[in-house]
């Protein structure tokens, strides 16, 4: 136990000896934590595997310029991954299929790891179906699943991109067996025994947040960048469906509703649910670790996995039934 320099601290450092350490500001007090970490012997190690760390060869730099402004706007989350992974090397799972997500294993500053991010521009099926980026189909959440499953054998750590916006809807999609699929995915990544890590890149809505292993299922570590989103839908989609809300409530009680006063309410609306989607606003209720600069992603990543390794994996992966 260590203790600032106070009445309290001099009493329990040297008369009732409860604590270890007396420190006279919070920077000798770090140094005395750094110094005596710095010493303790290695315990038995999780396993996961390391080599000698290598920068991307696309420059890091550039990720603060990859992420448009407007979130309409698609972009390749390949180019996130060419300033993230080491060597900018990415041995890509089912390439062709499920394209939505992008699945596959590449190291972060020497650990090994397999990354399941969603793909945000627009791609085209092998059946020709359009798919939206952002959007989990069910082909995409079938093959991140098996993907999972296939890390959780080998035991790599998983990283999560998150820029979702949720699960495709629609009769096709029904028909297509979203359903199953989906909570496939989510079977898959909730029994993970390996860690995970979740970045927050983009949006952040709905299910899709919970598939691609939002707070709820435990990451040791999930952070936002400053362009993240955390919400149950956009805000221009839940100030729709709230303006609905109230403009027949005000209706039934007689009140003549312009399109005016209706554009006001909504844009009343969205604004306040815009602001309570911020990555900062998450962060001050811990629904977020932290808000990050997004040159620093590798940093957390690779801290995250080394604490990781001093917890080996004891429990055995059990999915339990999958429908397939």
């Amino acid at each position: 136990m260590i203790t600032k320099h106070s009445g309290g601290a001099t009493t329990h450092c040297e008369i009732s000896g409860v604590t270890d350490y007396k420190c006279k500001d919070d920077k000798d007090c770090l140094d005395k934590i750094r110094n005596i970490f710095d010493k303790i012997g290695s315990f038995d190690k999780a396993g996961f595997d390391k080599v000698e760390p290598k920068l991307p060869k696309k420059s890091e730099k550039e990720l603060l310029g990859i992420v448009p402004e407007s979130r309409e706007k698609p972009y390749d989350m390949r180019d996130i991954l060419d300033r993230l992974l080491d060597d900018s090397a990415f041995e890509e799972y089912k390439e062709g299929y499920g394209q939505s997500i992008l699945c596959g294993i590449g190291r972060i500053e020497g650990w090994s790891v397999g990354i399941v991010a969603n793909q945000r521009k627009v791609v085209k099926s092998k059946k020709g179906e359009m798919q939206f980026g952002g959007v989990i189909y069910s082909d995409s959440a079938d093959k991140a699943a098996r993907f999972i499953m296939n890390c959780n054998q080998k035991k790599i750590p998983l990283v999560f991109l998150q820029d979702v916006t949720g699960f495709m809807v629609g009769s096709r999609s029904e028909h297509g067996g979203i359903i199953k699929d989906g909570a496939k995915l989510v079977n898959a990544m909730s029994n993970s025994v390996v860690p995970k890590f979740t970045v927050i890149i983009g949006n952040s809505y709905g299910a899709g947040n919970y598939a691609m292993c939002g707070k709820a299922y435990d990451p040791r570590l999930i952070v936002g960048w400053p362009t993240a989103q955390v919400a149950v839908m956009g805000g221009a989609q839940a100030a729709k469906v709230l303006v609905q809300i109230e403009v027949a409530s005000l209706k039934a009680k007689g009140e003549e509703i312009t399109p005016q006063k209706e554009a006001e309410l909504f844009n009343k609306i969205k604004d306040r649910y815009d602001s309570q989607t911020s990555p900062y606003y998450a962060a001050a209720r811990l629904w977020l670790d932290a808000v990050i600069n997004p040159l620093d992603t590798r940093k957390w990543i690779a801290m995250g996995i080394e604490m990781a390794n001093h917890a080996p994996i004891t429990k055995q992966y059990n999915v339990g039934v999958l429908q397939t």
